[in-house]
Formats: C-alpha cells, sequence, structure tokens
C-alpha cells in the first residue's frame, strides 16, 4: 500500500509540475478545474504524503516517514519529467503532447522548478528536523554537497536511507515496548544507580548514558544517577559515591540499589564498596568497559610526557571542569589511577565484598574507524600496549565478577567505548544498545535484585 501511494502521488506531483503542458493537452474549457484539483491534490500531498504513516506510534517518526515519502515523490516526479522533457525534444510523443513555442517552454519548466523545490524542501526539513540518526555530520555533508551535481544524488541516497531505516527500527522498539509494558521486566526490586566515567558530569538536559535510561524507564526501572566529580582519584571519587549511595537509601528507604557503572565509575564504585557501610546498601555492581587491570598506554604516556607539561594540561582541563560545575577536580589523579601499575596496587587492596554480586561488561573495535572521535585516534595506541580494545581499554581489562560478558559485531565497525553508553544516540546493525541495556537489567531482576 505505501508504494501505491508513492507511485500515485509521485505522478500526481509530476501532472501539477507540467501543468502548462497539462492546460495545453486538456484545452481552456477544463484548465480552470484541472489548475484547481491540481492545487488541491499539491496542498494534501505536501500536508499528507502517505496515509500508510499515519500507523506509526510517535508524532516524531511520522513526521520523519512523511520526510522520506516527499523526498521519494521528488525523485521519481523529477525523473518522469526529465523524461517528458526529453521526449519533446526527441519528438516521442504525439505533437498535441508536446510544449509548444518558447513561452510554454519556459513557463512550464519555472512552474515545474517550484513545483519540485516545494516538494523536496517540505520533505528535508522534515527529515533534518526530526532525525536523530543523521547527526550533526550527514546533516553538515547534506548541505555542503547538495549544490554540486551527482553528489546530491548521492548524498540524498545515503539521507533516505538512513533514515528510513531508523524510522523503522524506532516503530519496532515502541511496538516492542509497548507489547510488553505490563510486564515491567526492568522492574528490579532495588533500584538502578548509574555512574559516569571519567571527565563527565551527570547534566540534566545531556545525558550522560544517551538513550538508555529512557528505554529501561519504559519497562519499569526506577533510575538514581551518581553525580560525582568528573575527575578525582578513585578513592576521592569513592567517598562521593558512598555518601551519594547512602542519601539515596535514606530518602527513599530502598535498602539498597543496584549499580551500573562505566568506565573508571567501576573502579570507584569498587572502592566505595570498602567504605563504612556502603557494601550492605548495594545488591549488585556492573561494570561496563571498566579498566580494572588499567590502561598499559597510559603508563607508557606518562613516562614520556614531562611533568611540566602534564602540569600545563592539568591546569587547562581542570579549569573547564570547574567551569562545568567540579567544585575541585584534579585531572592528573583520576589519570594516574587509570594506569595499569595503579590497578593492579588497587585490585590486591579492594577485594570483593561477600554478598555483592558483581558482574562485568566489555566491548571490542575492529578498526580505527569503529570508534568516533577521538577513540578513532588512540585505538592503535591501545592496540599497541594493550592489545583488542574498545578505542581506550584493552579486552583484558575488562573482566570482574561472577559474570563477563565481551561484546562485538560482525564486520569492521565493532563496538567502542562510547557506543556501550550511546554516546552518540547512534543505531548500527548487529547491536542495539537499550535493549542490551534492557535484557542485562531484566537479568538482575530474575537474579530477584
Amino acid at each position: 500500500m505505501k508504494y501505491f501511494f508513492r507511485i500515485v502521488n509521485s505522478f500526481i506531483v509530476f501532472l501539477i509540475a507540467n501543468m502548462v503542458a497539462v492546460a495545453g493537452i486538456v484545452g481552456s474549457k477544463w484548465t480552470p478545474l484541472v489548475v484547481v484539483l491540481g492545487l488541491v491534490f499539491f496542498v494534501w500531498i505536501n500536508i499528507s504524503p502517505s496515509p500508510v504513516n499515519r500507523k506509526l506510534r510517535s508524532k516524531k517518526l511520522v513526521t520523519c516517514a512523511n520526510g522520506c515519502e516527499l523526498l521519494f515523490q521528488f525523485l521519481i516526479a523529477t525523473g518522469l519529467t526529465l523524461c517528458y522533457y526529453l521526449g519533446c525534444l526527441l519528438k516521442w510523443w504525439s505533437e498535441n503532447f508536446c510544449l509548444q513555442g518558447k513561452g510554454e517552454w519556459i513557463g512550464n519548466s519555472v512552474l515545474a522548478f517550484c513545483v519540485l523545490a516545494i516538494v523536496f524542501w517540505s520533505g528535508m526539513i522534515r527529515v533534518y528536523v526530526s532525525s536523530t540518526q543523521l547527526g550533526l555530520r550527514w546533516r553538515i555533508l547534506g548541505a555542503v554537497f547538495g549544490m554540486i551535481p551527482i553528489a546530491h544524488l548521492v548524498m540524498l541516497g545515503v539521507i533516505l536511507r538512513t533514515v528510513t531505516k531508523e524510522v523503522a527500527f524506532e516503530n519496532h522498539k515502541i511496538l516492542l515496548n509497548e507489547s510488553r509494558q505490563k510486564d515491567a521486566i526492568c522492574a528490579t526490586k532495588y533500584p538502578l544507580l548509574m555512574v559516569h566515567g571519567v571527565f563527565f558530569r551527570d547534566f540534566r538536559y545531556l545525558n550522560y548514558w544517551g538513550r538508555i535510561p529512557g528505554e529501561l524507564e519504559k519497562n519499569g526501572a526506577r533510575i538514581f544517577y551518581g553525580n560525582h566529580s568528573s575527575a578525582l582519584s578513585v578513592e576521592d571519587s569513592g567517598k562521593e559515591l558512598a555518601a551519594r549511595i547512602a542519601e539515596i537509601v535514606e530518602q527513599t528507604g530502598c535498602e539498597k540499589v543496584n549499580v551500573i557503572a562505566h568506565s573508571k565509575g567501576g573502579l570507584d564504585t569498587r572502592q566505595a564498596l570498602m567504605i563504612g557501610d556502603t557494601a550492605e546498601h548495594v545488591a549488585s555492581l556492573t561494570t561496563i568497559n571498566t579498566p580494572h587491570r588499567g590502561c598499559e598506554f597510559a603508563d607508557y604516556l606518562l613516562t614520556k610526557i614531562g611533568e611540566k607539561q602534564q602540569q600545563a594540561v592539568a591546569t587547562a582541563y581542570n579549569t573547564t571542569l570547574k567551569k562545568l560545575g567540579d567544585p575541585d577536580p584534579d585531572f592528573l589523579a583520576a589519570v594516574y589511577d587509570l594506569t595499569a601499575s595503579r590497578c593492579k596496587e588497587r585490585n590486591e587492596r579492594v577485594p570483593d565484598v561477600p554478598g555483592v554480586f558483581y558482574q562485568s561488561v566489555g566491548s571490542k573495535c575492529s578498526k580505527p574507524t569503529g570508534g568516533r572521535f577521538p577513540l578513532n585516534l588512540s585505538y592503535l595506541l591501545v592496540n599497541h600496549f594493550d592489545g583488542a580494545n574498545d578505542g581506550l581499554v584493552g579486552e583484558k581489562s575488562f573482566p570482574w565478577g561472577e559474570k563477563y560478558q565481551f561484546l562485538t559485531v560482525k564486520g569492521n565497525r565493532g563496538i567502542s567505548h562510547g557506543d556501550m553508553i550511546d554516546l552518540n544516540r547512534e543505531n548500527f546493525d548487529d547491536f542495539d544498545v537499550r535493549e542490551f541495556f534492557v535484557q542485562l537489567v531484566a537479568d538482575l531482576k530474575q537474579r530477584g535484585y
């Protein structure tokens, strides 16, 4: 049905775009009626390019799908118009169906350009406004190459493919969540505490975990955040998290929390469990791409970079982090605590706490370009010292606890350190990070946590 409306609407757009020719064919008697009908259909097509899209489960997806539909109709109508013009020039059609005289050629060409431009921009604006997967990169490339012949067709093809996949994928996710809403598969006994990694903060309007928390909440999860500093030593970060856990327990009466920690956050949380009675209030700790055994490349860099240069970088970072909300950041303390030597020493004095369920997750990039900037730059360095890695942490550093999951995908992309927290809000083949976390938390619920 979708393709039926696409073909019919495209043909109508083609007729409207070539209304001068159509008027010449039907004669002056029927021209006013044809023009009025053409305007009505044209307005309607731009308002509702395909009735099928109304079945989508969100207004944003409807807008996105309608934008794609208009772009498809633009392409088809433009192709038909070019074929019509070529047929007139080569006398493929009867003389009665061809444009007559210079005036008709100019008038029809101007009208065709305007009509097709309206359809194109009506579609492109909707796609640019509503799509998430296009991101900044494809939006910029689309604008840059949109004025270059041939290249603009390639870019339009990329945009249509990307957005069409997004609509189908996101609508499927909505339907999936609706089908299991009553089951509340992420409604764990204890709430979730999500702990960020180094050099980031928990901002109100820019979630460190991307779309993951929203997906968990749709399936019944109750979520809190660490709200700790972005750059401190593991010991100091551990103190902040211990205080945060005590605060959550006191305010909610939940008794315990399930901690999900990314990167250095996993080290910070393990340290927090050693402080006071914190461990009594933690049911489970799930670490995501955490360097439990440190990063050997960090040891190497810190021996090669002079103390003066280190201090200069630290001062710049600390100044920036203060502006972002850190009361007293310590860049160097955070970095040194990620080295393999520091982590080895810490592992000997920070054992697992009995009664807490520990598990871990790690992932691997397949090539440098598998990770977005700046992980695409660090991949080769990490690979040299730490072997297979996620762009920042080596594979051998991930495992910790009773259960370990190692993730990657087929092909050359892999799953990066940032992909594991939905940093770029990006969908890609063979791995749905949001659904992975839903199943991760569902498993905690089944274990009684």
